[in-house]
């Protein structure tokens, strides 16, 4: 979450009037984040989360990702749910934007996940999949394989800049994912983002997940894998396979992962550290002047990967035969 555009006191009330949500109390921007614009919006009715969908989302994939929240919230997903306006519509325009009011959920992100934390992030994530499995609406996954080296060439020599021979060592690493991605894993609707910001907690309980903006179609075992990456290693730089244990068990418990899935996780997780690399590496040199908006270091990737190659199977993750 980020603020790119900035809203007038007179726009915001315009917009709020078309909802049965009272005045408006208070309205603050959100720093965190690299995609849309959000704000907290407090009033009579009570706490939202106000996103103006910027140009990097496509408004046509938007029915997609509010749709969703609200299938999964009605088979028992804690997930924000979009407020329709007078009119029953879920989507706005604000300040010449997409715009949706998402409801408030309560609990506190972690800055340092325990491995109950790590194994409570598994179990929803495995049953965020099973739930979604009736879904009706599809939408591909832009940022796998195919996306990846466009977003290399986007970054061009600034990924030299930002470290010597880091756009080589993409471009070697992006031959070897080509050579050994799969083809035929189990797949469905993932949530494709599942960071430590984007998991509520409130004392030891997971209270809910939040923003779907990068929610698609793709292989279950690649979420569990960009959650590997998002949860289990440390701050310095080392992974934490009684964490990673405890994140496969608690999606174990609720999905049992095929053996297809399992020989596949190591190349499935250096995938999805190169994905988080590059989409970090293009925002860090590519920040709007003025925006209100933190880029992420995309070096943090970059460690990781390095783990990753030295990595001989599953087990080297936490995965254990049940």
């Amino acid at each position: 979450m980020a603020v790119y555009t900035e809203v007038s006191d007179e726009e915001l009330r315009v917009f709020v009037a078309g909802y049965g949500i009272g005045e408006v109390l208070s309205f603050k921007g959100i720093a965190e984040g690299v995609e849309n614009s959000n704000y907290f919006l407090a009033t009579e009715a009570g706490t939202f989360i106000l996103t103006l969908y910027e140009k990097r989302v496509s408004e046509g994939d938007l029915p997609f990702f509010l749709g969703l929240m609200a299938h999964l919230s009605a088979r028992g997903v804690a997930c924000p749910l979009p407020v329709r306006d007078r009119a029953g519509r879920e989507l706005g325009r604000l300040a010449g934007r997409p715009a949706a009011l998402i409801t408030f959920l309560d609990g506190l992100a972690v800055r340092r996940p325990s491995a109950g934390h790590c194994r409570a992030v598994g179990g929803v994530l495995a049953r965020l999949h099973q739930a979604a499995s009736d879904f009706p609406l599809t939408r591909p996954n832009a940022l796998s394989l195919p996306g990846w080296a466009p977003l290399l060439a986007a970054a061009g020599p600034g990924a030299d800049q930002v470290a010597p021979g880091l756009g080589e060592r993409c471009r070697v690493e992006l031959a070897t994912l080509a050579r050994d991605w799969p083809s035929d894993l189990p797949a469905g609707v993932i949530h494709a983002d599942l960071f430590t910001d984007n998991v509520f907690f409130i004392g030891p309980a997971l209270s809910g997940v939040i923003d779907f903006y990068f929610a698609c179609n793709d292989f279950f075992a690649y979420d569990l894998a960009i959650c590997l990456n998002a949860w289990c290693f440390e701050h310095d730089g080392s992974f934490n396979v009684t964490k990673g244990r405890a994140m496969i068990a608690g999606y174990e418990a609720e999905r049992a992962l095929a053996p297809q899935e399992i020989e596949a996780l190591p190349i499935l997780a250096r995938g999805a550290a190169l994905r988080f690399l590059l989409t970090r590496l293009v925002d860090w040199l590519n920040v709007p002047p003025g925006a209100l908006v933190k880029p992420k270091d995309p070096l943090e990737y970059d460690r990781k990967l390095g783990f990753h190659r030295r990595v001989a199977s599953a087990a080297d993750y936490g995965w254990e035969p049940r």
